[in-house]
């Protein structure tokens, strides 16, 4: 790639033209009385300053490549949090034209407060443990040996934070729910639900792109709208009705943790494949009753020996 196209790309911004970086050369300002008046009166601006020599101008936003449909970008957002990114901030679920006229905000007030979240969840995504690699079919992908073994240990972690898990929500692939299974003697009672949406799969083209790793680009298209249709159905402020904080596990893959972690974060989603994931490990998201979200652990396997430690 070359200098100029680095640079463009850098302007765009990763996340899809979202962010646009401008180069404005100093000069000395003019002073008071400086400019030209014009015929009538009025003074005419100073001319723009002309670019220092060797400074590339970058191109406007509109020549950015703009990112994936499904991701869905406020304008004008740049780099700001956008409180509605689950679609369930209190201002945008009501209809602020309907409002009485006689009770003014006391009414606004009290229906905004009845649209407001007041739990927190806590969700653990937990990656599956190593794998046999030979399978040719995805039953044949069972857990090795030292798998079990990184199971054992991950359910053994969850079990000690002492803490009210809800429920695993695991991936339907067998790696994943054999990871489940193991977990969940640690934790009785715990109810389980299997889905296909967690699935491993090709969320979103990475950039800088890999050379090891191409799928096709119909993966991108098909695996990518099921994996964000996953982070939009679990990953999200708690329901109004939620009266009490939740703990919630789910097991998937690391493509799909990674991938949530940038959604979630609103870091750029093209960036996961720059994050990488031990098997059996825990990531820990946080998301607040406003909407806020938090990473507390990335990946954390440090209740592991380091014999047991892989990242296949």
């Amino acid at each position: 790639m070359s200098f100029r196209r680095a640079l463009a790309l850098a302007a765009c911004g990763l996340a899809g033209g979202s962010v646009l970086f401008s180069a404005v050369a100093v000069s000395k300002q003019p002073a008071r009385g400086d400019a030209e008046p014009r015929p009538g009166g009025s003074a005419a601006a100073p001319p723009a300053p002309a670019a220092p020599q060797g400074l590339l101008l970058l191109p406007p936003a509109a020549s950015c490549p703009p990112g994936p449909g499904w991701i869905e970008r406020p304008a004008g957002s740049g780099g700001f949090w956008d409180s509605n990114w689950d679609r369930r901030e209190p201002l945008a679920l009501i209809n602020l034209k309907k409002k009485n006229e006689e009770t003014g905000e006391e009414e606004l007030s009290a229906r905004l407060e009845h649209c407001r979240a007041r739990a927190t969840r806590h969700i653990f995504l937990i990656r599956h443990s190593q794998y046999n690699l030979d399978g040719r079919a995805d039953k044949d992908r069972t857990l090795t040996p030292l798998g079990r073994e990184q199971a054992e240990l991950t359910g053994h972690r969850l079990a000690s934070l002492g803490l009210k898990f809800n429920q695993i929500i695991h991936s339907s692939m067998t790696r994943a729910t054999e990871t489940t299974e193991i977990i969940s003697k640690y934790l009785p009672g715990v109810k389980k639900i299997s889905t296909d949406l967690l699935r491993e799969g090709a969320p979103i083209e990475p950039d800088p792109p890999v050379s090891h790793w191409k799928p096709e680009a119909v993966q991108y298209y098909e695996d990518g709208a099921r994996i964000e249709a996953a982070f939009r159905n679990f990953i999200h402020r708690a329901d109004v009705k939620q009266e009490e904080d939740s703990y919630e596990i789910f097991v998937c893959h690391a493509n799909v943790i990674r991938y949530i972690v940038c959604r979630a974060l609103q870091f750029p989603p093209e960036g996961w494949l720059r994050m990488s994931l031990n098997n059996g490990s825990i990531t820990h998201l946080v998301i607040r009753p406003n909407g806020r979200v938090a990473l507390r652990t990335l990946g954390d396997t440090g209740f592991m020996p380091p014999d047991k430690i892989t990242r296949t």
